[in-house]
């Protein structure tokens, strides 16, 4: 590239829309994936569903919303938000549709041969219906509630991710009338026929055979019940995917806490971004959708059975065969913890040096065993803590608590924000507002993402503080499906940094420099683009360049044009980029020395990790933001060193060239936005990254 600003140029770069899109491509390849045990292909395919559904809720919505206000403004690659729309719609359809036959050509009939059926009502036998129907007339019927729709009944509201039935009817004049009835979210939606079981296996067990049958399709077939007197013309499912993405206005906001209680409420009803429907729906009904949900022709989709796919998570979830999922994985208990028996115990191995956790090869236990130790131990005095998504059961939450109840000062900075967890937030923070915790939900204008944890504890004639930082969520469920990293520290210069920061979180602060930590919107960009820029400097000066990144997305234009200038410098540069990738890795002249990989697999990679070699004095940084414009400028993260050579070491070996030799669960991206990939050459050796490093957590010693 002649000039630097021609980085710029809109051909230098990918769509963040259609990159994303090619993320759920790669999570819909690993349902497609034969080696992958036959229900973790379903848990995938329903993964794809949640995950498309998320992306019309709020990617989709935010486009709509832009066309709608009539803005025009180019994304990095050129594109106008209606020329986005167009192009997400076409990609969405080819998606979509191999999702669809993956179900029905290859899992339904691996299932079925597994014992595991999924029927259509019509294929039922006569035993199987007559067990349906008593069961609509004794669980289902109660539920339901038809509304009409005329000039004395209005067009009802329709909630987001509900799945509805237009019912057709003719009464006894012939005029015909339409009726919406909403297919009850509180039932399962694969309603389970009486199990029976099979031969007795080799090793003893019995297998059993489980039957399901669509819901909607059961109330289909007793719909009449709902309507007597009347003649049933035909039953039309359809299914709607609302804007998810509602702003909230904080600063007018008088209690943030009301006012996200008041989104939730409203996220309901938020405009329509998507109808799905099957190819027999009759132009008459569509057309009442179109104009009584106030959409477009083209946000409706048609498309093969069933309609919303994350459904498929009650199977996974509710099937117990273990022969056809992951075979069960025990985590490791790190040998600094080994040995703890008493909150002393926990206290003094951190004071022997940084502690390194990589879940889920690492138990989670540790940090549970952390905030116990600190609620419960007389010489502690304080605990401060972010957190962003901890689920429900929280015993993180549980042990804050408790501290509280001893009567510890317990400073809490929950993020009421966290999209789709906003409700367990709002949950928890009334919990611990009651026991008399600090509570505060964040700062205007600005997310708070990073995942910190202080402890201060009174040592002597002072006060020590230790310190958990980690790249992931404070949630015990997740630690086991997410893959992350964590440091427990009592380094002064990082516990007075963390002081800083909670100051900053739950007061009046404008702090701009911190000791360690990089801290955005503070200082974070500004660290990281002066790294890369050093890295740049000792490749112009001869010396070797190398920069390794894993992070889940490379959005950010600066970083993109100044990873592309290190290209240019002979910088080596290797990104492990799970999903969203902006950046054009391999064009000549520009990206020559970039290689992006992706690895999706077993374990969601969550973790985020920038090396850089610095001319041999290598440094490396652990933390909670990715390369985006919103983790940068627009959310509070926290990202921090790791100092021990030991740790620098394995970090670079075992971690990072080990993802760099995967050749199973990698995809190289290509120029153009699309991936290949890898599969281990002839008499080359199989490295499957995760299956990897359980191996090599399980078999360590230390």
């Amino acid at each position: 590239m002649k000039k630097e600003k021609e980085t710029f140029n809109p051909e230098l770069f990918l769509n963040r829309e259609l990159s994303l899109l090619e993320f759920q491509n790669r999570v819909l390849e690993e349902a497609l994936d034969e080696s992958n045990p036959l229900l973790e292909r379903v848990k995938f395919l329903a993964i794809f569903g949640s995950n498309m559904d998320e992306f019309f809720m709020v990617r989709v919505s935010g486009l709509r919303k832009q066309v709608e206000a009539g803005i025009v403004e180019l994304s990095p690659d050129g594109l106008t938000p209606r020329e986005q729309l167009a192009a997400i719609r076409k990609r969405y359809i080819e998606l979509n549709d191999q999702a669809h036959q993956c179900l029905q050509r290859k899992l339904l009939p691996k299932l079925h041969k597994a014992g595991i059926h999924i029927l259509d009502y019509e294929k039922l036998t006569k035993a199987q219906k007559e067990k349906a129907d008593a069961y609509f007339r004794e669980t289902v019927y109660p539920v339901l509630t038809p509304l009409a729709l005329d000039l004395a009944h209005p067009f009802p509201h329709i909630s987001n991710l509900s799945l509805n039935l237009a019912v057709v009817i003719r009464d006894p004049k012939g005029n015909e009338k339409f009726a919406r009835l909403k297919v009850p979210g509180t039932l399962p939606r694969l309603v389970p026929i009486k199990r029976s079981s099979g031969g007795i296996r080799k090793d003893g067990t019995i297998p059993f055979h489980h039957y399901f049958v669509w819901l909607e399709q059961v109330i289909a077939a007793n719909i009449g019940l709902l309507f007597p007197g009347m003649e049933i013309v035909s039953v039309h499912p359809f299914r709607v995917v609302r804007d998810a993405d509602t702003e909230i206005q904080e600063i007018e906001a008088d209690d943030l806490l009301e006012s996200m209680e008041q989104t939730i409420r409203q996220r309901k009803f938020g405009s329509v971004a998507k109808v799905s429907v099957y190819d027999k729906l009759p132009s008459s009904i569509r057309d009442v959708l179109i104009e009584n949900l106030e959409i477009k022709p083209t946000d409706i989709f048609v498309q093969r059975k069933p309609l919303g796919l994350v459904d498929l998570w009650q199977i996974y979830n509710n099937i117990e065969r273990h022969d056809l999922k992951y075979p069960l994985y025990k985590q490791r208990i790190p040998a600094a913890f080994k040995k703890v028996e008493t909150t002393d115990d926990i206290f003094e191995a951190i004071r022997q040096g940084n502690i390194l956790l990589h879940h889920p090869y690492d138990s989670f236990s540790p940090i549970i065993d952390f905030l116990n130790a600190a609620a419960r131990d007389p010489n502690v005095l304080a605990i401060k803590q972010t957190l962003y998504r901890v689920g429900r059961n929280s015993p993180v939450v549980e042990a804050l608590l408790e501290a509280r109840e001893r009567n510890k000062q317990v400073a809490v900075l929950l993020e009421l924000k966290a999209r789709f967890d906003e409700e367990s937030n709002i949950g928890w923070a009334r919990k611990l507002e009651e026991a008399g915790v600090h509570v505060v939900y964040g700062l205007v204008g600005l997310k708070t993402h990073s995942k910190t944890c202080m402890v201060v504890r009174q040592e002597g004639d002072g006060i020590r503080r230790y310190v958990h930082l980690a790249t992931g969520n404070y949630n015990h469920f997740t630690s086991s499906l997410y893959e992350d990293l964590g440091m427990f520290t009592c380094d002064e210069a990082i516990g007075a940094d963390a002081t800083d920061l909670f100051n900053y979180l739950t007061g009046y602060s404008a702090q701009t420099e911190y000791r360690k930590l990089l801290v955005a919107p503070v200082n974070l960009r500004q660290k990281i683009e002066s790294l890369i820029q050093r890295e740049i400097e000792h490749a112009q000066n001869g010396r070797k360049g190398r920069l390794i990144f894993k992070i889940n997305s490379l959005v950010d234009p600066h970083m993109i044009q100044l990873l592309y200038a290190a290209s240019q410098a002979g910088v080596k540069v290797d990104l492990l980029v799970r999903g969203m990738c902006c950046l054009r890795p391999g064009l000549k002249g520009v990206s020559e020395n970039i290689r992006v990989v992706s690895i999706v697999g077993r374990y969601l990679e969550h973790s985020r990790i920038y090396y850089f070699h610095n001319n041999g004095q290598e440094e490396v940084y652990l933390g909670s933001a990715d390369l985006m414009p919103r983790n940068l400028d627009h959310r509070v993260e926290v990202v921090f060193p790791v100092e021990r050579s030991e740790h620098i070491q394995h970090l670079r070996e075992n971690v990072l060239a080990a993802y760099l030799r995967d050749n199973t669960r990698a995809r190289w991206m290509q120029a153009d936005g699309t991936y290949v990939r890898l599969k281990p050459r002839e008499k080359e050796e199989k490295m499957d990254i995760q299956e990897w490093l359980m191996n090599r957590a399980f078999n360590k010693k230390t």
